[in-house]
């Protein structure tokens, strides 16, 4: 039976509220190095903000002339120009890249006995090429661009191993079809009025166009990187490397601001399965259940007598139009551990976000990332369907600090994680009539905490190799579950 509900407008205002009070990011581009207008770059080539330095070498070489499309990303790469076909692409508007980004991690305490858990560690993984085309440079088209990547996936998140299921240790898994080619996203957008206005449309992702902080891929938990993960807790919300039919509008009204907002055609039931999204080259409608209509507003301020302290704040919220499983209730609106009926569907949802960034100390004569940089996430979900209802993070990134290394970094990142106060509740019900816990879970879930620490190792240009430690309170929200830490590094290799 499916039961229509009032969307609580009080409770989504609240959440916009206090999302803006307690800090925001802003327009995807991160403090690494200064952005033409209207520069939004995909989430590929987001990864590779921390090497500042280099790119502005390449910049030098000359190989992009002014359009009126944003300037196609160009990281550093261990094959700057191999025969000269980088230079002769870029000369046609064509930008290809290759990378690789691997994560191993293991644990170094013996999980909770009698549970069937297990000691243990793993590796994931993931290789990427993406492809951006500027078609003003290659066919004279005013404005207009593409961008296009496919990926291949590999591994799993050592976490699992100990009864964690909200936090993965390593971020690069999942979702991609186990397949050796799977298309993230395929996508054309147009540039107006000097890049003040763009518009954009094709295969998107939700989560590469909102709520997503560059800065958070120097970790390596998935709490952080590459959204908050509330952000990707209702499947309305397409998480990279999967993406839906969507519609996105980006302004710049003044120098320092940016609006963003669109529609996002919903897959809920399909977005993760292998039967719709194994390989993401499946473009049909026909599990599509909804629209997911997200808005953001940022704020791009640089501070200090210089303007060398960049800053990135940004709030959204989104509502989707999708049905979602009630945590707590049948179908007659009692509680569906006890009545044994099949929970309710409840019609739409809503989350609110805000996510900030901002460098408080640059290092005198470094480059521009060069100094320390405060994170700041709070997120927030509709409870009586979400399994993680809020999330808090707090972090700070430090590069630059050493003048013999100076594209070192080393990171600190804490979150809390709050589980839905309906789901904490259904699960108890079902553990008090020794029935299996609804989620996937081995006790009720209340809330989580996970610490991470890491230093960046800027091995060679294109590569760095970054050794990571992490450790988990409550983990998956379940306080029975012994604390665990794990040790392990990621490692990020351009290749082009």
């Amino acid at each position: 039976m499916k039961t229509q509900k009032r969307v609580p407008l009080t409770g989504t205002l609240i959440a916009l509220i206090f999302g803006l009070s307690a800090s925001a990011h802003a327009d995807g581009a991160p403090p690494a190095s200064p952005k033409v207008a209207g520069d939004f770059p995909t989430q590929a080539s987001q990864l590779q903000s921390q090497l500042t330095q280099e790119k502005a070498k390449h910049r030098q070489h000359g190989y992009v002339a002014k359009t009126g499309v944003p300037q196609l990303p160009q990281p550093e790469a261990i094959l700057v120009d191999p025969g000269g076909v980088n230079t002769w692409l870029r000369e046609r508007g064509i930008a290809i890249l290759l990378d690789n980004t691997n994560e191993m991690s293991g644990m170094l305490h013996r999980p909770t006995s009698g549970l069937g858990l297990k000691q243990g560690a793993s590796n994931a993984g993931q290789y990427s090429l993406e492809n951006d085309i500027d078609w003003e440079r290659l066919a004279g088209i005013r404005g207009l661009a593409t961008h296009a990547i496919i990926v291949g996936r590999y591994g799993i998140p050592a976490s699992r191993m100990f009864g964690d299921n909200l936090n993965p240790s390593q971020e690069i898994y999942g979702s991609g079809g186990n397949v050796f080619v799977h298309l993230v996203f395929a996508y054309a957008e147009e540039s107006l009025f000097s890049d003040r206005l763009a518009f954009a449309a094709g295969r998107m992702s939700f989560l590469s166009d909102f709520s997503a902080n560059p800065l958070y891929c120097n970790f390596m938990n998935n709490a952080f990187c590459g959204n908050p993960k509330a952000s990707s807790d209702n499947t309305a919300h397409a998480s990279y490397p999967d993406a839906n039919w969507a519609f996105r509008v980006r302004t710049r009204p003044t120098k320092d601001t940016i609006l963003s907002f669109g529609v996002y055609l919903t897959q809920t039931q399909a977005i993760y399965g292998n039967a719709q999204m194994r390989t993401g080259f499946k473009f049909n409608g026909a599990t599509i259940d909804g629209a997911a209509m997200p808005v953001e507003i940022a704020w791009t301020p640089n501070f200090g007598r210089h303007h060398q302290l960049p800053g990135h704040y940004k709030i959204g919220m989104a509502y989707d139009t999708a049905d979602h499983k009630d945590n707590f209730y049948d179908g007659m609106n009692t509680p569906a551990a006890l009545s044994g009926l099949p929970v309710r569907y409840d019609h739409g949802a809503w989350a609110a976000w805000g996510l900030a960034d901002q460098m408080i100390y640059h290092y005198p004569g470094g480059a521009p990332d060069a100094g320390i940089t405060l994170l700041g996430v709070t997120y927030f979900n509709q409870p009586e369907t979400s399994t993680r209802w809020q999330q808090y993070s707090i972090g700070m990134l430090n590069r630059g600090f050493w003048k013999s290394r100076p594209l070192d970094a080393m990171g600190l990142n804490f979150t809390y994680m709050r589980v839905s106060p309906d789901l904490y509740r259904s699960q108890l019900l079902y553990q008090q009539q020794g029935m299996k816990l609804p989620n996937g879970s081995l006790f009720p879930q209340k809330n989580a905490y996970v610490f991470e620490a890491m230093y960046q190792i800027h091995v060679f240009r294109g590569i760095t190799f970054a050794p990571d430690f992490q450790y988990f309170f409550n983990p998956g929200g379940m306080k029975p579950l012994k604390n665990q830490a794990m040790l392990g590094f990621k490692s990020h290799i351009e290749l082009f």
